[in-house]
This record gives C-alpha cells, sequence and structure tokens, in this order.
C-alpha cells in the first residue's frame, strides 16, 4: 500500500495564493506522502508543456509517484459535435498523463452538479449509451500508452455502486476500472460498507475521505454541509475523525488484497494543510494497525 493525496486536499491554499503545485508536492514528501494524485484546479497543466514537464521532474527529484490525475468530463451531449469535442478534449488529458509517466485516469462520464430530475435512473439509462460509447473511445486511446482509465463513484447521476457496474460491464474494456471512493456513497444515501464491498473487485484505484452526517430532520446550522441526493446533511472531516466506519472500510480493502495507492482527499472546514496532516497520519496509523 501506497498512501498520499490529492491535490485537492490543500486547494484552499491552492485557491488563495499561498501554495503552488510545487508546494504541494514538497509538502506532502515533508510529511510522509508516497504519491500524489493531479487534479487541477487552481492550475493548469494540459496546455502547458514547460509546466506538466517541471512538476514531472520535481516529483522524481522528491522520489514522489505521481499516481493518477483526476479530471471532470461530460458525455451526455445535445449534439453529435459537441460530443465529438469532448472526446478530443479528454484525449489531449490523455496526452498529458503519458508525457506525465501517469499511468491512470479518472473521468467523469456526466456533469457533476446535475438537478434532481438528472440524478434519475431514467436519466441515466436514458443516457447511458453515450457515456459508455465516450468511455471505449477514451479507453481505447489510452491503452496505446498502457494508462488505465476510471470512473469514480461521484456526481450523483453515476454514484451509486450498481450504476458504476453498470457503465463497467456495458463498458466492457480491460482498462477501464473504477476509483473506488469510500466516502462518496453517502452522498447518494448508499451504505459506504455495501458500496465498497460490492465495487472493490473492479477497484484499480481508491480514495479515502471522512464525512460528518446529519439526517435531514436535524438541521446542523451554518458550515461547510451540502445536500444528499435524499436531504440528508454531509460535511468533511478530517480522515479518521468522522462518522464513517473507516476502520471496518479500511479493513475491507485490506482483506481483499487490493495493495495499491490510497489517496486522501480532505474536504473539511479545518485549516487544510492540518486537516491533510492528520488525515494522512491517521490513514498511516489505521493501516498499520489492521
Amino acid at each position: 500500500m501506497k498512501a498520499g493525496i490529492s491535490t485537492y486536499s490543500l486547494l484552499e491554499a491552492i485557491e488563495s495564493g499561498e501554495m503552488d503545485i510545487f508546494d504541494v508536492l514538497q509538502w506532502t514528501a515533508d510529511h510522509g506522502g508516497e504519491h500524489v494524485e493531479i487534479v487541477p484546479y487552481g492550475f493548469t497543466l494540459v496546455d502547458n508543456e514547460s509546466l506538466a514537464a517541471k512538476v514531472r521532474e520535481k516529483a522524481e527529484e522528491l522520489g514522489l509517484l505521481l499516481s493518477s490525475y483526476s479530471m471532470p468530463a461530460d458525455f451526455v451531449k445535445d449534439t453529435e459535435e459537441e460530443f465529438e469535442q469532448e472526446v478530443d478534449r479528454v484525449k489531449k488529458h490523455v496526452d498529458l498523463l503519458h508525457f506525465m509517466n501517469i499511468r491512470h485516469l479518472r473521468h467523469d462520464v456526466t456533469a457533476f452538479t446535475l438537478p434532481p430530475e438528472k440524478r434519475t435512473i431514467e436519466y441515466f439509462e436514458n443516457n447511458l449509451p453515450r457515456m459508455v460509447e465516450g468511455s471505449q473511445r477514451i479507453a481505447d486511446y489510452a491503452a496505446t500508452f498502457s494508462i488505465t482509465t476510471t470512473i469514480e463513484n461521484h456526481g450523483m447521476a453515476v454514484q451509486h455502486s450498481d450504476r458504476v457496474q453498470r457503465v463497467l460491464q456495458a463498458v466492457n474494456k480491460p482498462n477501464f476500472k473504477t476509483t473506488l471512493d469510500i466516502g462518496n456513497f453517502m452522498c447518494v444515501d448508499e451504505d459506504p460498507l455495501v458500496g465498497v464491498t460490492k465495487n472493490l473487485p473492479y477497484a484499480s484505484l481508491v480514495h479515502v475521505k471522512d464525512f460528518y452526517i446529519r439526517p435531514s430532520y436535524e438541521d446542523p446550522g451554518a458550515g461547510k454541509w451540502f445536500k444528499t441526493a435524499n436531504d440528508n446533511n454531509l460535511r468533511g472531516a478530517i480522515f479518521g475523525q468522522g462518522d464513517l466506519p473507516v476502520r471496518e472500510l479500511l479493513k475491507r480493502i485490506k482483506q481483499s488484497g487490493y495493495d495499491g495507492f490510497l489517496t486522501l482527499e480532505f474536504e473539511g472546514m479545518e485549516e487544510c494543510r492540518l486537516g491533510t496532516r492528520i488525515g494522512l497520519d491517521n490513514l498511516k496509523r489505521l493501516w498499520e494497525e489492521l
């Protein structure tokens, strides 16, 4: 197992100008991380080859692996032209991964933010062919570079374990897997122990996070709370300090034989470096205790 972080964990510091991508890499190495997932928010690499080369070189210098790259994508388009443009756009990111020697790409298949009427099973089934075709096209292109592409349980249209599997089975490509996020099932009110156990056999990467959970009938008041698909309340927590059964989740992951990258995502209200540092320490400690 290799423990590391997503650059998204330090987004608050990146967006404030307190850190840049090189600071994030240095910080990760200084705090015992073994790898970094690139999430290009607050910076961009796909249109800046010089910066991408420097990031690759900095990671090599620090002994950090660039484990994966996560990006939004939406193959559910109104026209054929828009669909082709989206496929071409994602392919440019595949080219970037090849240049940076990153072997895993996570892309979405539809928009992350959708109104309730586009979160239904009817919407999902009606638009599944486009999601599948787009994913197949990207997987085939990535295969020429020995890159694995993945779908995450992410975005309320395709966040349930069964819907993720539906896409995986329909795409049916050996290099198309899932980035398994242990917390995101809660966004659609699915028990994470159930979702993780069901989708572990298809996991190429694992995201770890923690949430505070309050039911719809208990207003938690102010803070970075957001609503689940069924109006329950979630807020990001320091890993190991929230309400998710993270010890049991890690136990099931370890017992499955998974021995790849564990990527911490911190999205709580605490200062991001503090929250990420404690969460990374907890992740490593809890894994060793199993």
